[in-house]
């Protein structure tokens, strides 16, 4: 069983490219939930994918985005 240690705003490889001119396999995760939003890196499309698709088609973790700084002013 392979590891599934994602996180929101992760880049994660996938085991297809996406069907856009760049055919990127590498994609950004916007929204957890039952369903993820994740976004292509190549061409920015953003696609709704069922978490057990994800899980099986999910390939390996590229990028942790381990936090996220705001700026104040």
């Amino acid at each position: 069983m392979k590891d599934l240690n994602y996180e929101l705003y992760d880049i994660v490889e996938m085991k297809k490219p996406h069907p856009c001119a760049s055919h990127s396999k590498l994609f950004q995760i916007v929204r957890l939930g039952a369903d993820l939003k994740i976004q292509c890196q190549g061409c920015g499309n953003i696609i709704l994918i069922p978490r057990d698709t994800f899980n099986t088609k999910f390939k390996k973790v590229i990028e942790h985005k381990d936090s996220i700084s705001f700026t104040s002013k």
